[in-house]
């Protein structure tokens, strides 16, 4: 894995492109906005959110955010769907003080999109968190079956307690053909974990903790992000324009 680019900055958004060389839970409801599913799982919630991000060789200050594709219609997402519709009443405030981290993975196998679940993982881990408060490590080469994303959870778990981290990070997922359990492929719910491109977000669960007892109840959060997308229908997320072009 050939990784490039300068160390994280205080108020620096780099954006760290990884690329690999080929071939190379216990249930916590109550702190999390978005819950991976044990096979489409029902009782998910949102918490979108925050980081910043890297590109191999390119640096770019707050004021000329990154152009590569990925990360502009990551942060679309981001701002138009997550905050925009308030889907997460927590990921406001993070995203606006630039504690939040892009990576974007090359891997076109999940052994090599483990090696850079593992190696962000130690980043997010090692990082102050005052500057890099949750990563989203997008991987637009891979898992694109959500049923297989929904499979490789499982060893994000494995690498999750290989590395010591349970209690402090947690993995929150989005995909874009993300769907419930008991729900059909087009039901809207499904949509308030929809991303642009398949998505593992790194969440410490300290950060989660301080927001959720700050915040609204995380089932009232479910219940107004259902009546949100019931409302919004279909047409109304296709007008915002999220889904990424080929």
């Amino acid at each position: 894995m050939d990784v490039r680019g300068p160390p994280l900055s205080g108020n620096s958004e780099a954006v760290l492109q990884i690329r690999i060389h080929l071939p190379a839970l216990t249930e916590r409801f109550a702190l999390r906005c978005n819950r991976r599913p044990p096979p489409l799982h029902r009782a998910h919630l949102l918490l979108g959110a925050v980081l910043s991000a890297w590109h191999p060789a390119r640096v770019q200050q707050p004021s000329a955010l990154s152009t590569d594709p990925v990360v502009v219609a990551t942060r679309l997402w981001l701002e138009k769907a997550v905050i925009g519709l308030d889907l997460c009443p927590f990921a406001k405030a993070v995203h606006i003080r630039g504690q939040i981290r892009y990576v974007v993975s090359e891997a076109r196998t999940d052994d090599a999109l483990l090696d850079d679940l593992r190696a962000e993982l130690h980043a997010l881990h090692v990082a102050d968190p005052t500057l890099v408060d949750t990563t989203l490590l997008v991987h637009p080469h891979v898992l694109q079956d959500f049923a297989n994303y929904n499979a490789f959870l499982d060893l994000a778990d494995d690498a999750l307690a290989d590395a010591g981290l349970i209690g402090e990070i947690q993995v929150a997922s989005f995909h874009p053909r993300y769907q419930f359990a008991g729900t059909g492929p087009d039901d809207i719910g499904n949509f308030t974990n929809r991303s642009p491109y398949p998505t593992l977000h790194l969440l410490r669960e300290a950060s989660i903790g301080r927001a959720v007892r700050s915040g609204p109840d995380a089932a009232s959060i479910y219940e107004a992000n259902i009546a949100t997308m019931e409302k919004l229908g279909h047409e109304g997320w296709a007008k915002l324009g999220l889904t990424p072009s080929s």
